[in-house]
């Protein structure tokens, strides 16, 4: 008779929910999980910092569209990846979160890291529990999977005592692949939509990160090609349809929800990034379909308000609008759309030295490919870069998500390039963000993914530095040293260059691919150069 450790039994389950890789730090209480997973060919990236580790698990999630797996180390190890996971939340990222905890049987007595970590996960998770029996492990994880994944996806801490890990029992049986259910929509309302769009001479679609997660870009795409109707991405969303494609626009949304007279808002908040639903068309009307009930009706009442798959309410809604076309409306977004484009272009064109960040921009957009992931990091650069770059492809583009957290390029980017050798994976990072955790680089050479960096060093905390000295007449804590990032990845074993004219951006990142090695092209900016461009920041509203 066979058997087997706690820590078995949960790389044998995570193996069978298609898990190829864990991001961790080690620690005594954890160890063996790190045995298990070596045992089941799970491959163990060891990070420098658990903040990282739920960083990399949240990116490996987004891009499999499957569970990520982060595993720490109890107590500080835990608090450490509070961050990562709180991000999770807010990106709608199924996180699975293994912490370790003290023995059970030593609980309340004051162990070595020792702290009431299940409580503290509560307010921002799906879930968050304790398995207190070894042969428990199983099932309390096929459990995690099906909430993490259904509905809202959403991250799962799941703390396991050392004395469960190490526990032993027979060979236990194994649940099958979670996969997420599809949630049909609700006749009545799918009738409802139909009548409002037929009606309609203005709609507008924003499609947002739940049409990645169902897997609903084909759909997206037939029905924009068959209707005319003009399309933004927001978020995840972002490569749902092509930002080359002749009816997304990712530079007028703001004008066309002030004129549209349908908005048809698929699993995107009404939050920050839309201006908590405030400047629009006062008579226009709301579609919402969403997978999280909160969403539903916040912050602006909805006139059709759905759960539904966002796949099926896209293929419901082309055979319903069959001989509907909005063309007229199509060519007006389509005219504002190359009027403001016509004002970036110049921006894009800028010869300045220290380099503008819509001119870097430019510069990076001629590499990206569809062979390319990209991860956005930082505030000023990152707005202004994200407004050039034509994503092209779902799950092309990741970012922090709504929590607007800082530090996840580095820990994102070890993911991707994990997941995909054959690609190239480029962090567009701000010189304070790529202070958080910029030391993953020496992961990044450990495990040989050579992941390239473009930071953009303005020399400070621009995002924030510009409009608080702007209206303060002084912007104290908000100032950096123009450091050489590019020497600190040589230092770690990688690739730096350092570039101070925008003729020489684009050769550098072509040489730190060609290095195959982990690099860091350091470019300097202007620091007032969103404010020459006349651009204004997402998160300061």
């Amino acid at each position: 008779m066979q058997y087997i450790h706690g820590g078995e039994l949960i790389a044998r389950q995570l193996a069978a929910q298609g898990v190829t890789a864990v991001y961790g730090l080690c620690g005594g209480h954890i160890a063996p999980i790190f045995d298990g997973c070596v045992n089941n060919n799970i491959a163990i990236i060891d990070v420098r910092h658990e903040q990282a580790a739920g960083h990399a698990a949240d990116a490996h999630a987004r891009l499999t569209r499957n569970i990520g797996v982060a595993v720490v180390t109890a107590g500080p190890g835990v608090t450490d990846a509070v961050t990562a996971v709180a991000n999770a939340y807010q990106a709608r990222s199924p996180l699975i979160l293994l912490g370790g905890s003290a023995p059970l049987n030593t609980r309340g007595q004051g162990a070595l890291q020792e702290m009431p970590q299940v409580e503290m996960f509560q307010t921002f998770t799906k879930a968050s529990f304790i398995i207190e029996k070894t042969e428990d492990i199983p099932g309390k994880l096929q459990f995690a999977f099906e909430t993490a994944l259904n509905g809202r996806p959403g991250p799962v801490f799941i703390e396991i005592p050392l004395d469960v890990l190490y526990g032993t029992q027979e060979d236990a049986p194994l649940f099958p692949k979670v996969t997420a259910v599809p949630l049909e929509p609700e006749v009545g309302a799918m009738r409802r939509i139909f009548e409002m769009l037929r009606a309609a001479q203005k709609p507008i679609l924003v499609a947002g990160t739940q049409v990645y997660w169902d897997a609903a870009h084909d759909a997206l795409r037939h029905l924009t090609d068959q209707t005319g109707i003009p399309v933004f991405t927001n978020g995840g969303g972002r490569g749902t349809l092509p930002m080359t494609h002749p009816h997304c626009f990712k530079a007028t949304r703001g004008k066309a929800l002030k004129e549209a007279d349908v908005v048809l808002l698929i699993g995107t908040p009404i939050d920050f990034r839309l201006r908590y639903g405030q400047g629009w068309n006062p008579d226009g009307r709301l579609i919402q379909i969403e997978n999280d009930p909160a969403e539903l009706n916040h912050n602006r009442q909805s006139d059709v308000a759905l759960l539904a798959d966002s796949r099926l309410v896209l293929e419901a809604l082309a055979e319903g609008l069959q001989g509907i076309r909005y063309d007229d409306w199509l060519q007006t977004v389509s005219d504002m759309e190359a009027k403001k484009r016509e004002q970036q272009a110049a921006w894009e064109a800028l010869d300045d030295a220290p380099v503008n960040h819509f001119r870097l921009g430019a510069e990076i957009n001629h590499l990206v490919d569809e062979e390319t992931i990209v991860i956005g990091d930082g505030g000023d650069i990152v707005s202004a870069v994200a407004k050039v770059l034509d994503i092209t492809l779902p799950g092309q583009w990741l970012d922090p998500g709504p929590l607007g957290c800082l530090g996840v390029g580095a820990p994102f980017a070890l993911a991707a390039q994990h997941l995909y050798p054959d690609k190239k994976v480029l962090i567009v990072s701000g010189d304070g963000s790529f202070g958080l955790n910029g030391f993953e680089f020496d992961t990044a050479v450990r495990f040989n993914l050579p992941i390239v960096a473009v930071v953009g060093n303005d020399g400070g905390w621009g995002q924030i530095r510009n409009p608080i000295q702007s209206m303060l007449g002084r912007a104290p804590g908000t100032h950096l040293a123009r450091t050489r990032y590019d020497k600190v990845v040589e230092a770690l074993g990688g690739y730096g260059e350092l570039v101070e004219d925008p003729g020489d951006v684009g050769p550098a990142l072509t040489r730190a691919f060609a290095s195959g090695k982990p690099a860091c092209v350091n470019v300097i900016l202007d620091e007032a150069g969103m404010q020459k461009t006349g651009a204004s920041s997402p998160y300061i509203v």
